[in-house]
């Protein structure tokens, strides 16, 4: 599909920008730095990417450890008898070890990860070895250096153990932990509120009102991905008001995400409003007609340097350009690459569209077929509506054309909090 930036003049939608996803992705990365970097204690930084290098200090082991129970054996002369019979002449264990040479002959009760004592030749598992009063019969004592950990063996100090750009998972907690390293420079955890907007959402109890299912779901989606979900409320069409809660996010938010008003109906005034404040605080506003469905309307503006996202008010468009444009901003704020995350799977059931100009996104579901192929069929029911969509865990993007036959190859992303695949 051709690249589209062409400012639209006449209509409802002069004045907004026509432009194809990725372009409209791209400009708002392109505005994007992370968050600047800080300490956090390591009990806050799950999640959180790495602002610098993280090097060993200390070799890790410190020491030589038992990498099981057993025995640590000195058999010495260059025996290669299968079986020798050792003196036991102690125990080493975990913070408590033998602190004396094992001599020629000699072994110590050992435990995992307990310090192998100087002299010591192997360890031997407890299964393969005999114990009777003080003396101990062990099979194949004569492999230098079997079951013992040496001392660095993980890492040497001046080792780079964990690379910035890293999102620390839990087994990078294990190893800065294991460094010493308590308070690790990470891009702190991004606050992002979530503000719905619409006169309809405060006449929820009456039959000309609706429940707002849009905030809710966007404070969900934001918690999922690891940011720091804030409840900015609803407002209604009220420009002042809308002006005043957007200036009052912005001071405390590092990003901020409405739903609703950035259309061409009578009402719209987040689109107006989101322009007046950018351009108040010498930001940059763009108002666009994205060529997609569902979530056409796209509104997007620096106040104060803080990115705020005007998406559709209409739930299934509010989730789909919150993934392909505020999600991936997020992304960078937090250290992040930024991108969709698109990779490519089987169409197990055809995705029929009707060409139009702009590229489709289908809610559908992900299986393991049974030669371990990943496939993707669309969600039962109409996938633009809340609950069939709700049953989906990846989007497939279909260009422009006539959609996919089953069997090719279509273009996914995973929904933010989805388990992935099942068998």
């Amino acid at each position: 599909m051709m690249e589209l930036d062409a400012r639209m003049e006449g209509g409802p939608w002069s004045g907004a920008d026509r432009v194809e996803p990725d372009p409209a992705r791209r400009w708002t990365l392109d505005r994007l730095a992370p968050l600047a970097a800080t300490a956090v204690p390591l009990a806050e930084a799950l999640g959180l990417v790495v602002a610098q290098d993280v090097v060993a200090t200390e070799p890790s082991p410190g020491f030589d450890t038992s990498a099981m129970d057993g025995y640590a054996v000195r058999v010495g002369g260059g025996s290669t008898a299968p079986t020798a019979t050792l003196a036991v002449v102690g125990t080493s264990a975990a913070g408590r070890p033998y602190g004396q040479t094992l001599q020629v002959g000699q072994a110590v009760r050992i435990m995992t990860g307990a310090r192998v004592p100087a002299g010591a030749e192997s360890v031997v598992p407890l299964e393969a070895a005999l114990a009777s009063g003080d003396d101990v019969t062990v099979a194949d004592p004569q492999r230098p250096g079997s079951n013992i950990r040496r001392a660095g063996e993980d890492h040497q100090p001046g080792d780079v153990v964990v690379r910035r750009g890293v999102a620390l998972r839990p087994a990078h907690i294990a190893v800065l932990a294991a460094l010493g390293c308590d308070r690790p420079v990470v891009v702190p955890r991004v606050r992002v509120g979530v503000l719905s907007t619409g006169d309809e959402l405060g006449a929820a109890a009456s039959r000309a009102g609706i429940r707002d299912a849009n905030r809710p779901g966007l404070l969900a989606l934001v918690a999922a991905a690891g940011h720091t979900a804030v409840d900015l409320g609803a407002v209604g069409d009220d420009a002042d008001q809308l002006e005043c809660r957007i200036r009052a996010a912005v001071a405390t938010c590092d990003a901020v995400v409405t739903t609703g008003g950035v259309s061409v109906g009578d009402h719209d005034d987040v689109k107006r409003v989101l322009r007046h404040l950018a351009e108040s605080t010498g930001g940059e506003a763009r108002w666009m007609q994205v060529a997609l469905r569902p979530a056409k309307p796209l509104m997007v503006a620096f106040v104060g340097g803080v990115p705020v996202f005007g998406l559709p008010g209409n739930p299934a468009s509010a989730v789909v350009s919150y993934e392909l444009f505020a999600r991936p901003a997020l992304e960078r704020l937090a250290g992040g690459v930024g991108d969709d995350g698109a990779f490519h799977a089987v169409a197990a059931a055809a995705f029929d569209r009707v060409a139009d100009g702009r590229m489709h996104v289908v809610a559908a579901v992900a299986t393991i077929s049974a030669a371990g192929v990943l496939e993707v069929r669309p969600v039962a029911g109409r996938g633009h509506h809340l609950a069939a969509s709700a049953d989906a865990d990846v989007h497939v993007q279909l260009p422009d054309g006539p959609g996919a036959a089953a069997g090719t190859m279509v273009r996914c992303t995973w929904v933010s909090g989805a388990r992935g695949p099942t068998a």
